[in-house]
């Protein structure tokens, strides 16, 4: 049949009704706005005609779709064309009235199909429609939800990856990990011992004005506005901690001059012990030159000072001591000489015994994730892991195994910047008993992609796996907490701690959002 005769006026539907009932057909009507066609809505349809003979789909006029100004996004007629063509609908028409209640009344369908979430659904113009169909001698029935998209949804996020936002559902749904129980788990963070190991650094945004291009050289000339600064490096990661309820203490390298006594007064003051190994003769300074939010270019300004011999003997006594009664030690590599594969040597088999989690990643060429053996989580970037392994080819599964022999760790949170993270566990973690040589691995997408600045995303990714990990969490509760909270710090410019209540308000807007793709 020609898809164009399938449209039809409403005097036409009545028509195919009556032949329909006197034939003894059964009759499934379907009514929404179809905004875009999506999976979602041809598996909706392909089960509405597999409960008759004949399926009837409305759709509301352009007039009646009350869904925001910009909204339909396709046209009536264009609307009615894509769903006439699909096989499983016999007739389309496109109801002007406000609600589909005149339709029911008319139609009087055998079966009136609706999503799985309109279920539970109280609003008064549904129950109007179920009342009309019931009246008539017909039932509702609703469609399974497994495929669950939503043209709002989709038009709303066509800026952001709007499908992610369905595997985003399914990882929470596969994993239980419902606002309910991750707001539980954030409870559990609370006065949580965790040391933090790692480089202090200091980043220096000095926000400028663009005047123009130099007079004696082709390049931009700036004017300097104002300069803030951020603690930054494994100093971020304590302050993360402090913010979410736990007690930090960070085991860092400082410098004997006002900048560091500054610093540890600043961190001293968000309730984490501090201690320092004092060897380096200026901190690490990162500058940073922005006109508003956009960075021109980075001055770093501090050389790597590897720690001496008598220097790691107090520095790994100084770990030890502060891991006593610890949940979890963090390692934060940022490559200025502190963590030295001597010091991991040395502390690292005492800590395995002592301290349930350890986790570590690293940042800068200067440091390598080989380093840390036998940890629980590594959580580096995935050109990170390449570079280490000089393995540019191979995909990312093959890559992210030979790392974990390689180091012994047993699971790793691999990100992906925009594209989001995968996490990896070794079969014998999360019991999935798979073959010797494969991992088991779950794609997460991105959180959010409205980027102010990315600075410090993985650190406080870092910071809340750690935490969950060592509150009892699975990976991937750990991952989508860690996902969540580099989500809110990427809408953020500088180094901002995170806190409970920023993540606890994250929880809530992504449940509603899992509400609203629903509907």
């Amino acid at each position: 049949m020609d898809p164009t005769k399938k449209i039809c006026t409403l005097e036409r539907l009545v028509a195919v009704r009556q032949q329909a009932r006197v034939a003894g057909r059964v009759v499934v009507h379907c009514h929404g706005c179809f905004d875009i066609v999506h999976p979602g809505h041809i598996q909706h349809l392909q089960y509405a005609k597999s409960l008759g003979d004949d399926l009837i789909v409305t759709i509301s006029a352009d007039a009646q779709v009350n869904k925001g100004a910009d909204r339909p996004l396709i046209p009536e007629d264009l609307r009615a064309a894509s769903l006439a063509a699909l096989q499983c609908v016999d007739w389309v028409h496109v109801n002007g009235h406000p609600s589909a209640v005149p339709l029911l009344q008319q139609l009087q369908p055998d079966i009136y199909v609706k999503g799985k979430e309109y279920e539970r659904n109280f609003d008064p113009r549904f129950l109007a429609e179920r009342d009309a169909v019931i009246r008539h001698g017909g039932r509702v029935v609703f469609s399974s939800g497994d495929v669950v998209y939503s043209s709002t949804a989709l038009i709303s996020a066509m800026q952001r990856d709007a499908f992610a936002d369905e595997k985003v559902i399914r990882f929470r749904d596969r994993f239980d990990l419902s606002a309910a129980s991750l707001s539980r788990l954030l409870e559990r963070f609370a006065r949580m011992k965790v040391v933090v190991v790692g480089d202090y650094i200091l980043d220096r945004y000095h926000f400028c004005d663009a005047t123009g291009v130099a007079g004696e050289g082709p390049m931009m000339a700036l004017r300097h506005l104002q300069t803030r600064d951020f603690d930054g490096g494994a100093a971020v990661i304590a302050l993360h901690l402090a913010a979410l309820g736990a007690a930090a203490s960070l085991v860092t390298s400082l410098a004997d001059d006002q900048p560091s006594q500054d610093a540890a007064m600043r961190l001293g003051a968000s309730g984490i012990a501090v201690q320092s190994s004092t060897h380096r003769r200026q901190i690490v300074v990162k500058n940073r030159y922005l006109v508003e939010q956009t960075k021109l270019f980075k001055v770093d300004d501090g050389p790597v000072c590897p720690i001496d011999s008598q220097t790691e003997n107090r520095v790994a006594e100084a770990i030890v001591a502060a891991a006593a009664g610890a949940s979890a030690v963090i390692f934060a590599d940022f490559g200025y000489g502190l963590i030295t594969e001597s010091l991991l040597d040395r502390i690292m088999p005492q800590l395995r015994r002592r301290v349930p989690i350890l986790t570590a990643d690293v940042s800068g060429r200067q440091s390598s994730l080989l380093r840390f053996k036998d940890v629980d989580l590594l959580c580096p970037t995935e050109r990170e892991v390449r570079e280490t392994l000089h393995d540019f080819s191979s995909g990312l599964g093959a890559v992210v195994w030979n790392l974990l022999e390689a180091t012994g760790a047993r699971q790793a949170l691999i990100t992906l910047g925009k594209q989001g993270l995968v996490t990896f566990s070794r079969p014998a973690v999360d019991g999935a008993g798979g073959a010797p040589g494969r991992l088991s691995s779950q794609y997460l997408p991105a959180l959010s992609n409205h980027v102010v600045d990315p600075l410090g995303c993985g650190d406080a990714l870092l910071a809340a796996a750690s935490l969950a990990l060592a509150a009892g969490s699975s990976l991937q509760a750990a991952a989508y907490l860690g996902a969540l909270a580099a989500a809110i710090e990427i809408r953020e410019l500088g180094n901002q701690p995170l806190d409970a209540e920023k993540l606890a308000t994250a929880l809530h807007h992504q449940e509603v959002a899992t509400a609203r793709l629903a509907s």
